[in-house]
């Protein structure tokens, strides 16, 4: 305690960190502090002046209580805690001043503004502000700007908090806004006008604290109380991101980030807040049965007697786990198909993970070691287009001193990094020798399912758990598939992987495998949301629900367990995945032991029990793999399209802009252009 450092706020005694501000301090002291441009996740820019404190025996003005230290205040003439004042005459009177200083340009056009009934300055106007204005001057306005698809503009609300401009400069690593000018000339603007690139650019709708920056896709469609929250996961990409869905009736509106430090912080990547209008659009929403070479629509009972029969008359069954199902969906399959002795395979990339070794195929790190971890080493990975939440924690290490390198393809991270090499061969230079600059450090090893899809995958892997063995660092399996992990956990693996479980089989049944082709020969059952690659090659469907639809256990790619809940219902007669299946079961004579999700999950936790610690990343245990022999080819990441890896992606008419526009970008303009 002896490092700790008395202050008296509002007549109130505590002891703080002399590096905190005096905003922290308050906070801590459980005091609300107004502001707009400071932020606890930015650097502090000082220049909104809202939440201003008086100092007694400072200088006779108010103190920017962001911008000041505990350290830099005096003690009393007799030595006495500092006394800080956040309720005075004074500090009324500054707040109301700045408060109509920031009303004077304001277009006040609240009823017509998307940020209404969410706006920081609407709640701040009314707590600290008066209700008049002297001002009668012509308001200043400002051009707006065209920031692409994702971010519409109303710059004459801007008040200069600069919180996007520090965010995707900071956070985003593209420097890609800034501010010009002086005075009333001053403004907020892209360089040369360009739009937005960063994949994290819609965080900046979630700072802004007026209505100057806010959601193109969802502009005039719903007010936030019209609006039915529901806290869920995102399963976009294996991170596992807290969010929110909110609901208008049966349609998603929006989505939105939860904070959780552990995870995504505050932060939610542009694919995973903008996919929604991807749940509307081709889903399946009625049983389909292909006869002469055509989907015809059938009933349920009709549907689920062909595939009865079809499954029970089959002499190699195979079942396979998508990238979007629910751990639940995934159990009950495996039950099934292993019921009637056919084989279950998740791992529909290819990728060389092993059974049963959860240390192997989830590692032994958390997300939130990558902060402290001072030395990172990158293999057949690229995390900004496989996790870009991700991607920017790690920038931030590297913005704290860490050394980031990279073995694999050499792209553009947002960050410098240390390249050794491209290919497999870079990869065994670093086994046996002494990594100076892990030695002593926290470190990580961060390998990439691009990395583990080729033949030599189970040597690959065997080779990142020696280095991270031989630096003390600990590893971390970057999944891109969000039921990845929970798929491994329940057991839904053959031996042999993928070839082993489909080839030769007469009747595969394809649980919203949508990115893995099956050549013609079996009859396919294929069980989704939405008409995509695997309904295109299905013989029977069945209309599943989408993970906004059911309640869902995910696994996300450090082993956390995390549970999604229902925001709405599945379209027309599609039903949740896991009663299909027990409908199924029945079917075929041999009915599940269960007739509720939650007397699934009863059988599903006492199977594998540490599925029941919510929210906790269970410490992984598991052997080293023998090393084995690596080939010589150079690494290929595994995500080749950040915006349309998965069928609700690809349903999205605004992924689809915003992968074209990817795809322009990377062309190469000629001198005529």
């Amino acid at each position: 305690m002896s490092d700790l450092r008395k202050i008296i706020i509002d007549g109130h005694e505590i002891a703080v960190d002399p590096a905190m501000t005096l905003i922290q301090a308050c906070e801590q002291a459980g005091i609300e502090i107004p502001r707009f441009c400071y932020h606890e996740r930015l650097s502090i820019a000082g220049n909104c002046r809202m939440c201003l404190v008086e100092v007694v025996g400072g200088p006779p003005k108010p103190a920017a209580s962001c911008a000041m230290q505990v350290r830099d205040l005096r003690p009393g003439p007799e030595g006495q805690p500092p006394v800080i004042k956040t309720n005075s005459p004074m500090v009324k009177k500054a707040r109301e001043g700045v408060m109509e200083f920031l009303l004077i340009n304001h277009p006040l056009d609240c009823p017509i503004c998307d940020q209404g009934g969410e706006c920081d300055l609407q709640d701040q106007a009314m707590a600290y502000g008066v209700d008049f204005s002297r001002y009668r001057e012509p308001k200043r306005a400002a051009d707006n700007l065209d920031l692409g698809p994702l971010v519409k503009t109303e710059m004459t609300r801007c008040i200069s908090c600069t919180r996007c401009v520090r965010f995707i400069t900071e956070v985003g690593g593209m420097p890609e806004m800034g501010q010009t000018g002086r005075g009333e000339d001053s403004e907020i603007t892209s360089y040369l006008g360009a739009s937005l690139v960063s994949e994290l650019q819609g965080n900046i709708v979630d700072l802004c604290p007026v209505g100057a920056l806010t959601s193109k896709p969802y502009a005039f469609t719903a007010r936030p109380w019209e609006l039915t929250k529901t806290e869920s996961i995102d399963v976009m990409d294996a991170l596992g991101s807290n969010i929110r869905i909110d609901t208008k009736g049966r349609e998603v509106m929006r989505l939105l980030p939860r904070n959780h430090d552990g995870v995504n912080e505050e932060w939610l990547s542009d694919k995973s807040r903008y996919v929604w209008d991807g749940l509307r659009r081709q889903r399946l929403d009625r049983p389909y049965i292909r006869e002469n070479g055509k989907l015809r629509a059938a009933t349920w009972p009709e549907a689920l007697g062909l595939a009865a029969a079809k499954i029970k008359g089959a002499k190699k069954l195979a079942g396979l786990v998508g990238d979007l199902a629910p751990v639940e969906a995934a159990f009950a399959l495996k039950q099934l198909i292993e019921g009637q002795g056919g084989s279950v395979e998740c791992r529909v990339d290819g990728a060389k993970l092993p059974a049963g070794n959860r240390a192997a195929y989830v590692g032994t790190a958390s997300i939130e070691d990558i902060d402290a971890a001072r030395a990172i080493l990158l293999i057949g990975t690229n995390p900004r287009a496989e996790a870009p939440v991700l991607n920017a924690r790690i920038r931030k290490a590297w913005t704290r001193g860490a050394q980031v390198s990279l073995i694999g393809e050499a792209v553009d991270l947002t960050y410098p990094f240390t390249h050794l090499g491209t290919d497999r061969a870079a990869l065994a230079s670093q086994i046996g020798i002494t990594h100076t600059t892990s030695a002593g450090v926290d470190s990580l090893v961060i390998l990439g399912q691009g990395a583990l899809r080729e033949a030599d995958g189970a040597a690959v892997l065997a080779h990142a758990m020696q280095i991270a063995a031989e630096s003390g660092s600990g590893l971390l399996i970057l999944h891109t598939a969000a039921a990845r992990v929970g798929a491994m956990d329940v057991g839904a693996v053959t031996e042999g992987g993928l070839a082993a479980a489909v080839d030769s089989a007469d009747v595969v049944y394809n649980l919203g495998a949508d990115e893995v082709d099956i050549k013609a020969g079996p009859f396919v059952i294929y069980q989704g949301s939405h008409g995509d690659r695997g309904a295109h090659r299905a013989d029977l469907i069945f209309p599943g629900a989408a993970w906004t639809e059911e309640q869902g256990l995910f696994v996300n790619t450090e082993g956390r367990p995390q549970l999604a809940l229902r925001a709405g219902f599945p379209p027309g007669e599609a039903k949740e995945n896991w009663a299909i299946l027990r409908a199924l079961s029945g079917e075929i004579a041999q009915p599940q032991p269960w007739n509720s999700l939650a007397e699934l999950r009863h059988a599903l936790i006492k199977a594998v029990p540490h599925l029941a610690m919510i929210d906790a990343v269970p410490e992984n245990s598991g052997d080293t793999l023998p090393l084995g022999t690596v080939g010589a080819a150079s690494f290929v990441n595994a995500v080749r399209d950040h915006f349309l890896t998965n069928p609700i992606a690809r349903a999205s008419t605004l992924m689809a802009e915003l992968s074209a526009n990817a795809k322009a970008r990377e062309k190469t303009a000629i001198a005529a252009e």
